[in-house]
């Protein structure tokens, strides 16, 4: 049965978090080795998707204004790769990013984004894709899309598409900080000093926050001393952080959004509230990890 032309459906991007990133070699083509136990907040951007007689694309929310609308944006390459892969699917869709996440952040908003593209227009068109054929599309888009994809806590080995996804991962309480810096992900691999470290431990069993927090201070983010170099105000945010009740704090991928962990909802949103007041520039949010995608699913 076609779907009717009034149809939409509309999916969180939500941010990818870093817990832990460990950087373990370079391949000959350039791409780092990593180890990266990661989770989805259920704090994001918002794709949405409907037919339409003609294609179009248009975008809203605070950091809108921050991408090109043009080709080179995510959301478009994914639906130009997904109509690649599927060329009977050429319906023409009006497609509406609500942009909340800052651009080049370090929690994989451009990745997320081009996800919950690939995830709604599938949905939209009638494709019945694979989860193996849409990876296999992501990482044509990005290493980190196919994480995307997941939605839900999962260990990352390789470039990011080598992914074990964890059947239980406790719920997280968390703050997101990010003081206004926008970084180049190439220049902070490109500033390592480092690049065949350690692998991430063995993840154990993790029941609780305090299991998750007592494993991470035996992991690193070795982007963190790269990306100080080339923006020492990142510090400026992880000691933000520091200075509220959080149980751990760190920057989350290349920078510059940094998270904390929290042992309630309440404590999280007290210190939110309390940085936006000494922080009215930064953005803020207080949030939580989820276990499957909150709000990932189709909406009509």
């Amino acid at each position: 049965m076609l779907d009717s032309l009034d149809r939409t459906i509309s999916l969180i991007a939500p941010a990818k978090i870093n817990l832990a990133l460990h950087v373990t070699g370079l391949r000959d083509d350039g791409y780092h080795l990593l180890d990266s136990l990661v989770v989805f907040a259920a704090f994001g951007d918002r794709v949405s998707v409907k037919r339409a007689p003609v294609d179009s694309f248009d975008m809203s929310g605070p950091f809108g204004r921050k991408l090109p609308g043009d080709e080179s944006n995510l959301v478009l390459r994914a639906r130009d790769a997904l109509r690649a892969r599927f060329p009977k699917h050429t319906t023409p869709a009006v497609i509406h990013l609500e942009k909340h996440l800052p651009v080049a952040s370090g929690i994989g908003g451009g990745s997320s984004d081009a996800a919950a593209t690939l995830r709604a227009l599938t949905a939209l068109w009638g494709i019945e894709a694979e989860p193996a054929q849409l990876a296999k599309i992501g990482l044509t888009l990005g290493a980190d899309v196919p994480m995307c994809l997941q939605g839900q806590p999962l260990f990352a080995r390789g470039i990011g598409e080598d992914i074990e996804r964890l059947a239980t991962f406790p719920r997280l309480p968390m703050v997101l900080a990010n003081n206004g810096v926008s970084i180049s992900t190439p220049q902070v691999f490109a500033a390592l000093e480092r690049r065949d470290n350690p692998a991430l431990p063995a993840l154990p069993a993790l029941s609780s926050i305090k299991d998750v927090c007592a494993y991470l201070t035996a992991t690193d983010n070795h982007l963190f001393s790269a990306t100080t170099k080339l923006i020492p105000a990142i510090s400026e945010t992880v000691g933000a952080l520091h200075q509220t009740a959080a149980r751990f704090v760190r920057m989350s991928g290349s920078g510059g959004t940094c998270f904390a962990i929290y042992d309630s909802d309440s404590e999280a949103q007290t210190a939110a509230t309390a940085l936006k007041q000494s922080k009215p520039d930064w953005f803020v949010v207080a949030t939580n990890s989820v276990m499957e995608g909150a709000d990932l699913g189709p909406h009509r």
